[in-house]
């Protein structure tokens, strides 16, 4: 072990920084108060400001926003009258021959099933009001992408802030759109379409920048060559090679839109199912809310994989059956028109979603201790004691003794002899995390001292990308700090980072063992497509069913969101490592356990890490959700923000959770960089 702290590792050297800060913190917080809590009198009224300039701004452009809100409403009511009052069996035939001319057959059934399925539930018309929204705002989405796209393409010096701003928009969270698009447009539809147009137009325009990048430079020069026109060479060219990678962010784009405007339902004001998911779970129907769940599960599959079809190299098949279906369905529309039933009265699936609330009355009532006893555990045992800290969460009451200061200085003193102990064995970064976990544990993570914040921050900066990204992640905290939110931000950061935690170690052995086991991954892949299909609000009905509301179902329903990355990631960096590394493994003797721990793993690190970096962001995007079930923190800041229309809370509380969620992918992004220099690649 080096003596000196200039040589040791950065690693070791951040853990000592942390744990330095953090000790001084615990010795002299309880004389200097302000190294615990920032004193109210330094913090600076960003809500109010925020609220001010922002309200003065929207005063000033909301006629003009009325005007392109009354002159979206036209094709808003269009499209509305057009789906609500097409016949279904009409509507279904042109799903069919949709899927038929994408996909033959499998896709046709698909479309017949999923709008079958629809009609049966008897939210037919709330539906085809959702696709209404979805058909307005995704035209003006892929319009602001492209555009956006080649603006990056075309001005190389604007693409770094072009990516800049898509990374803020991709951020920020859903309901932080909502706020002030409410002031702007009024009450009604149209606000949901423009903020559905608003979110779904990055993933378009992130597509479109990578597609036009990885055209090939030959191609490039023959346009050149050709004697054709910029514009030429664009749009005859390039962006006709890129086609493939840009259908990629329709795909995206069309599931972003339809994840939007689901979540806008919030607001009220038109019968969509989204609406319908939000007031059934109000009044505790839960078999309700799971069939119109399921509605809106259903779209989400059907749109993602005829969307999907149009990315592929797939032939189209005949244009003559295509036709042969819509004509027929024409046909039965035309012959049936007499007698055929109105969609809304057709509710053939409302005895299961009755059978489903009986069914969970009575295992409720027979389970009902069971599930409270799993509930108040998790709760007691794990997240109480992370978020408020041993001392404040070992009572009588909960683990059936009290806390003590001897305790603390038992529990450090144990933490310390494991440090000395790693560290004497040649690994003082670990000695030195021991020691910093324990602390963070005894004192809890919504009460960490904002010094040793700010130091680990800064510290993990470092060591994964040098002063810069250290300044980055100090700069960012502190603005948290200065505008008055840092205690919610340390409630969402501590129930994001205990489901990512969560998330990281289930995820990564499922992970493991889909790469071990390919009939694993056969169990495991369909699971994944269908959990990163299913719109984020649809993750609340289960937990609420059995766990009601409360913080246990918020953190189980961010884990269920957040955990296919982790486990697709892994999977993915374990099996592509190259096969001579495995060869030459296998020659020295290795044991498959050795190989998967000492050459797949290693190597899948950077892949791994990228997995983890997904799996942060999609936490942070359903923690703003799961402020309908009882969350605390800027989640819940965000909503209060929304239902009182106090745009300067809802701006102010979405750039903060906008700038912890930038700041752990800065970080989780610098140390993939780190291990991929370190392996070559």
């Amino acid at each position: 072990m080096k003596s000196t702290l200039t040589g040791l590792s950065p690693g070791a050297r951040a853990a000592l920084i942390a744990l330095t800060v953090g000790a001084l913190c615990l010795a002299f917080g309880p004389r200097i108060p302000w190294l615990l809590e920032w004193p109210s009198s330094l913090t600076v009224p960003a809500t109010d400001w925020i609220g001010a300039g922002l309200t003065w701004f929207i005063e000033g452009i909301k006629p003009a926003a009325r005007v392109l809100s009354a002159a979206l409403a036209y094709p808003m009511g269009w499209a509305n009258v057009l789906f609500v009052s097409t016949p279904w069996p009409l509507m279904i035939g042109v799903v069919m021959a949709t899927g038929w001319h994408l996909g033959g057959w499998s896709m046709a059934a698909l479309g017949l099933a999923g709008l079958s399925f629809v009609l049966a539930s008897g939210y037919w018309v709330e539906s085809m009001n959702t696709l209404a929204l979805v058909a307005v705002s995704v035209p003006l989405a892929l319009i602001a992408g492209l555009a956006i796209g080649i603006l990056a393409n075309e001005v190389p010096s604007m693409k770094r802030a072009v990516q800049v701003v898509l990374d803020v928009m991709q951020t920020v969270p859903t309901f932080a759109y909502l706020t002030p698009l409410l002031l702007l447009f009024g009450f009604g539809p149209v606000v949901g379409l423009i903020a559905s147009a608003i979110y779904a137009a990055p993933p378009m325009a992130r597509n479109v920048i990578l597609g036009l990048e990885r055209v090939e430079p030959e191609i490039k020069e023959a346009a050149i060559m050709s004697g054709g026109a910029r514009w030429q060479q664009l749009f005859l060219v390039e962006i006709p090679t890129a086609a493939t990678q840009i259908m990629v962010g329709v795909n995206q784009c069309l599931m972003a839109a339809l994840s939007m405007v689901i979540i806008a339902a919030v607001i009220g004001g038109f019968e969509d199912i989204g609406w319908e998911v939000l007031l059934t779970m109000r009044k505790a129907q839960f078999g309700q809310a799971l069939l119109a769940g399921l509605v809106i599960v259903v779209f989400a599959i059907v749109i993602d994989r005829m969307s999907g079809a149009l990315a592929t190299e797939r032939r189209r098949h005949d244009r003559r059956v295509t036709w042969a279906i819509l004509g027929l369905t024409m046909l039965v529309t035309l012959v049936t028109w007499s007698w055929l039933p109105e969609a809304g009265q057709i509710s053939l699936l409302a005895p299961v979603a009755d059978g489903v609330d009986a069914g969970l009355s009575e295992f409720t009532k027979a389970n009902g201790a069971a599930l409270d006893s799993v509930k108040n555990g998790a709760m007691f045992y794990l997240l109480l004691p992370l978020r408020i800290g041993l001392d404040e969460a070992v009572l009588p009451f909960t683990w059936g003794f009290q806390w003590t200061a001897n305790m603390s200085l038992i529990f450090f003193a144990l933490s310390l002899v494991i440090g000395i102990a790693f560290s004497f064995s040649g690994r003082l970064t670990a000695g030195a995390m021991v020691v910093v976990f324990a602390g963070m544990i005894e004192t809890g993570i919504a009460n960490l001292p904002w010094p040793f914040v700010l130091a680990g921050a800064g510290a993990l900066g470092w060591v994964a990308g040098g002063r810069r990204l250290a300044a980055f992640a100090m700069g960012a905290l502190a603005l948290i700090l200065l505008s008055g939110l840092w205690d919610r931000s340390m409630l969402s950061l501590y129930l994001s980072g205990a489901a990512v935690f969560a998330c990281a170690v289930v995820g990564g052995l499922l992970g493991l063992s889909a790469a071990v086991s390919p009939m694993a991954w056969r169990v495991l892949r369909p699971v994944c497509d269908m959990l990163q299909t299913i719109p984020l609000f649809v993750f609340l009905i289960p937990v609420l069913m059995f766990f009601q509301i409360g913080e246990f179902s918020a953190f189980l329903a961010i884990c269920a969101y957040a955990i296919v990355p982790m486990i697709r990631y892994t999977r993915h960096g374990l099996v592509t490592t190259p096969p001579e590394l495995l060869e030459a493994a296998v020659a020295s003797g290795a044991t498959p356990w050795q190989i998967m721990w000492e050459v797949r793993a290693p190597y899948a690190a950077p892949t791994i890490l990228l997995g983890l970096n997904q799996t942060i962001l999609y936490a942070f995007a359903m923690l703003v959700i799961a402020a309908l079930i009882g969350t605390t923190g800027l989640g819940q800041s965000i909503y209060l923000a929304l239902s009182e229309a106090d745009v300067g809370l809802g701006i102010a509380a979405g750039a903060a959770m906008a700038i912890l969620a930038l700041v752990a992918d800065r970080l989780v992004q610098g140390f993939a960089e780190e291990r991929r220099a370190a392996l070559g690649l």
